[in-house]
């Protein structure tokens, strides 16, 4: 048992045991979104151009909020309210749905949304789930007040104006391995365009 799922009552059997770890697995998540966006890259159909640049726009704001969102984070050593977590609790979980979501579109595939569907129910509300909890543990009060005014994921604009906060290049670079994941993006993206 992980120590995310230590806290979970014990597993009916094996099956449900292996379904619940994997639901909490943040390297499997993270493996299969990217390996998800490979295959959509490669199976492509490309009949209509424009949905390839409506989709890789939609990856590519989802690739910057990513950016600008792992420049404010310092994991489990202070809780970031200020920046793109002025808006939303989640927003690298924001910005990989909608690197998804733009794969799917510029893709053209008809399947690629329900199995996008399917992932993201699969994964995102347990990693959600244990992410909140764990802030909750970690800052308190604190966390409390931030999360009652800042949904998950949905982002809530009104009376907070434009906050880019104290983003940090470095942090976003070197800290959270952004630079692979936009290269890989890129790639991707290219791979779709050479079809």
């Amino acid at each position: 048992m992980s120590h995310r799922t230590s806290h979970l009552p014990e597993a009916r059997n094996a099956v449900h045991h292996f379904i619940r770890e994997m639901r909490y697995h943040e390297a499997s998540r993270q493996l299969l979104a990217l390996a998800y966006i490979l295959v959509l890259a490669v199976f492509a159909d490309g009949q209509w151009p424009a949905f390839y640049w409506v989709g890789f726009g939609t990856a590519t704001v989802g690739m910057l909020i990513r950016l600008w969102a792992s420049g404010h984070v310092k994991k489990n050593k202070e809780l970031a309210t200020d920046g793109p977590y002025a808006y939303v609790r989640h927003p690298l979980y924001v910005g990989n749905i909608l690197l998804l979501a733009g794969f799917c579109i510029a893709s053209q595939l008809w399947w690629s949304v329900p199995v996008m569907l399917a992932f993201l129910w699969f994964y995102y509300p347990t990693a959600i789930s244990y992410e909140d909890r764990k802030l909750r543990q970690l800052f308190g009060d604190q966390w409390e007040q931030w999360s009652a005014n800042t949904r998950a994921l949905l982002p809530r604009f009104q009376g907070r104006g434009f906050r880019f906060g104290g983003w940090s290049l470095r942090q976003s670079l070197m800290s959270n391995g952004e630079p692979l994941i936009i290269a890989y993006v890129i790639y991707c993206g290219w791979h779709l365009v050479v079809l």
